[in-house]
């Protein structure tokens, strides 16, 4: 892991209602949840590897819904 964020009492407040709305959004189910946001992550990582012209994530490796 390259950088470390520490987060104040407000924004991890904030961060803990965005977290239970993406699991609530997933019927509750934790572990699917999760899932869904390596999905995204790689996709926003594939992106941002390609403006850098450096693909560490390549395509064959995420499956695309």
């Amino acid at each position: 892991m390259d950088h470390i964020v520490t987060l104040d009492g407000g924004q991890e407040a904030a961060l803990q209602v965005v977290a239970d709305n993406f699991v609530a959004s997933h019927k509750g189910d934790v572990m699917k949840a999760l899932k869904e946001m390596i999905v995204l992550n790689g996709h926003l990582q594939e992106q941002l590897d390609a403006t850098a012209g450096e693909l560490k994530y390549p395509a064959s490796l995420i499956k695309r819904r």
